[in-house]
Protein backbone atom coordinates (compact mmCIF):
# COMPACT_ATOMS: atom_id res chain seq x y z
CA UNK A 1 0.00 0.00 0.00
CA UNK A 2 0.79 3.27 -0.82
CA UNK A 3 1.34 6.56 2.20
CA UNK A 4 -1.57 8.28 0.59
CA UNK A 5 -4.06 10.04 2.67
CA UNK A 6 -7.47 8.37 3.86
CA UNK A 7 -10.30 9.33 2.03
CA UNK A 8 -12.72 11.70 4.08
CA UNK A 9 -16.46 11.71 2.71
CA UNK A 10 -16.50 15.45 2.69
CA UNK A 11 -13.64 15.81 0.01
CA UNK A 12 -16.56 13.85 -2.87
CA UNK A 13 -19.39 16.36 -3.81
CA UNK A 14 -21.60 13.20 -4.16
CA UNK A 15 -22.18 10.46 -2.24
CA UNK A 16 -24.06 8.00 -4.58
CA UNK A 17 -25.59 4.72 -2.89
CA UNK A 18 -24.69 1.01 -3.50
CA UNK A 19 -25.72 -1.42 -1.47
CA UNK A 20 -23.76 -4.98 -1.43
CA UNK A 21 -25.95 -8.06 -2.69
CA UNK A 22 -25.52 -11.23 -1.06
CA UNK A 23 -23.58 -12.63 -4.10
CA UNK A 24 -21.30 -9.97 -3.72
CA UNK A 25 -19.56 -12.21 -1.09
CA UNK A 26 -16.51 -14.65 -2.00
CA UNK A 27 -15.46 -17.77 -0.47
CA UNK A 28 -13.30 -16.74 1.96
CA UNK A 29 -16.69 -13.99 2.62
CA UNK A 30 -16.00 -10.92 2.11
CA UNK A 31 -16.67 -9.07 -1.46
CA UNK A 32 -14.62 -9.91 -4.00
CA UNK A 33 -11.86 -7.56 -5.72
CA UNK A 34 -13.37 -7.18 -8.99
CA UNK A 35 -16.90 -6.18 -7.79
CA UNK A 36 -15.02 -3.03 -6.12
CA UNK A 37 -15.07 -1.58 -10.32
CA UNK A 38 -19.02 -2.79 -10.55
CA UNK A 39 -19.63 -0.73 -7.41
CA UNK A 40 -17.37 2.32 -9.06
CA UNK A 41 -18.88 1.88 -12.36
CA UNK A 42 -22.51 1.65 -11.24
CA UNK A 43 -22.35 4.85 -8.94
CA UNK A 44 -20.64 6.70 -11.88
CA UNK A 45 -23.13 5.56 -14.45
CA UNK A 46 -26.12 6.07 -12.08
CA UNK A 47 -25.18 9.55 -11.23
CA UNK A 48 -25.08 10.33 -15.00
CA UNK A 49 -28.32 8.87 -15.82
CA UNK A 50 -30.09 10.97 -12.49
CA UNK A 51 -28.43 13.99 -13.16
CA UNK A 52 -28.69 14.67 -16.47
CA UNK A 53 -32.11 13.63 -16.93
CA UNK A 54 -31.39 11.66 -20.43
CA UNK A 55 -30.13 7.61 -20.66
CA UNK A 56 -26.40 7.80 -21.23
CA UNK A 57 -26.79 4.77 -23.68
CA UNK A 58 -28.87 6.50 -26.16
CA UNK A 59 -26.54 9.57 -26.75
CA UNK A 60 -24.46 9.21 -30.01
CA UNK A 61 -21.41 9.35 -27.85
CA UNK A 62 -20.68 7.09 -25.13
CA UNK A 63 -17.84 6.98 -22.36
CA UNK A 64 -15.88 3.92 -22.82
CA UNK A 65 -13.48 2.98 -19.96
CA UNK A 66 -9.91 3.86 -20.75
CA UNK A 67 -8.07 2.93 -17.51
CA UNK A 68 -9.56 2.23 -13.78
CA UNK A 69 -7.85 1.43 -10.66
CA UNK A 70 -8.43 0.76 -6.90
CA UNK A 71 -6.21 1.19 -3.63
CA UNK A 72 -8.25 -1.85 -0.99
CA UNK A 73 -8.55 0.03 2.23
CA UNK A 74 -10.40 -2.66 4.55
CA UNK A 75 -13.06 -6.00 3.71
CA UNK A 76 -16.60 -5.33 2.84
CA UNK A 77 -18.75 -8.19 3.41
CA UNK A 78 -22.63 -8.30 2.79
CA UNK A 79 -24.91 -6.86 3.88
CA UNK A 80 -22.79 -3.61 4.19
CA UNK A 81 -24.31 -0.61 2.78
CA UNK A 82 -22.35 1.08 1.04
CA UNK A 83 -21.92 5.01 -0.74
CA UNK A 84 -19.72 6.06 -3.59
CA UNK A 85 -17.61 9.44 -3.27
CA UNK A 86 -17.96 11.02 -6.82
CA UNK A 87 -15.29 13.59 -7.99
CA UNK A 88 -13.87 14.66 -11.13
CA UNK A 89 -9.92 15.02 -11.17
CA UNK A 90 -9.79 16.58 -15.05
CA UNK A 91 -12.85 17.40 -17.30
CA UNK A 92 -11.09 17.59 -21.04
CA UNK A 93 -12.43 18.04 -24.35
CA UNK A 94 -13.12 14.41 -24.90
CA UNK A 95 -12.25 12.48 -21.48
CA UNK A 96 -13.56 12.48 -17.47
CA UNK A 97 -11.15 11.37 -14.89
CA UNK A 98 -12.91 10.47 -11.68
CA UNK A 99 -11.59 9.89 -8.17
CA UNK A 100 -13.84 7.79 -6.32
CA UNK A 101 -14.14 6.40 -2.91
CA UNK A 102 -16.38 3.69 -1.36
CA UNK A 103 -17.17 4.18 1.98
CA UNK A 104 -19.25 1.82 4.44
CA UNK A 105 -21.55 2.91 7.33
CA UNK A 106 -19.84 2.67 10.41
CA UNK A 107 -21.54 1.21 13.51
CA UNK A 108 -21.13 4.99 14.95
CA UNK A 109 -23.22 6.22 12.48
CA UNK A 110 -20.02 8.11 10.32
CA UNK A 111 -18.75 6.38 7.26
CA UNK A 112 -15.74 4.26 6.74
CA UNK A 113 -13.50 4.36 4.09
CA UNK A 114 -12.68 0.91 2.00
CA UNK A 115 -11.17 1.79 -0.99
CA UNK A 116 -10.56 4.64 -3.43
CA UNK A 117 -10.30 4.59 -7.08
CA UNK A 118 -9.66 6.02 -10.52
CA UNK A 119 -11.85 5.95 -13.57
CA UNK A 120 -10.88 7.52 -16.94
CA UNK A 121 -13.78 7.96 -19.59
CA UNK A 122 -12.98 8.63 -22.73
CA UNK A 123 -16.35 9.71 -25.15
CA UNK A 124 -16.48 7.96 -28.78
CA UNK A 125 -19.18 7.89 -31.28
CA UNK A 126 -21.40 5.28 -30.56
CA UNK A 127 -21.30 3.57 -34.42
CA UNK A 128 -17.64 4.61 -35.10
CA UNK A 129 -15.78 4.51 -32.17
CA UNK A 130 -13.96 7.22 -32.84
CA UNK A 131 -13.23 10.15 -30.01
CA UNK A 132 -15.49 12.87 -29.94
CA UNK A 133 -15.94 15.94 -27.38
CA UNK A 134 -18.36 14.96 -24.17
CA UNK A 135 -21.80 15.18 -24.82
CA UNK A 136 -23.02 18.40 -23.37
CA UNK A 137 -25.28 15.96 -20.73
CA UNK A 138 -22.91 14.58 -19.93
CA UNK A 139 -20.47 18.22 -18.83
CA UNK A 140 -23.40 19.75 -17.49
CA UNK A 141 -24.12 16.90 -15.20
CA UNK A 142 -20.13 16.58 -14.00
CA UNK A 143 -18.98 20.19 -14.03
CA UNK A 144 -20.34 19.94 -10.74
CA UNK A 145 -18.07 17.28 -9.49
CA UNK A 146 -14.73 19.24 -10.44
CA UNK A 147 -12.60 19.79 -7.62
CA UNK A 148 -11.26 22.78 -6.77
CA UNK A 149 -7.77 23.20 -8.50
CA UNK A 150 -9.09 21.12 -11.49
CA UNK A 151 -9.94 22.08 -14.57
Amino acid sequence: MTDAPTPAAADYPVLWPVPTRWADNDHYGHVNNVTYYSYFDTAVNAYLIAESGVDIRDLPAIGVVAETSCRYLRELSFPDQLHVGLAVERLGTRSVVYSLAIFRDAPDGGLEPAATGRFVHVYVDAASRRPVPIPAEVRAAVAGLVRTGSR
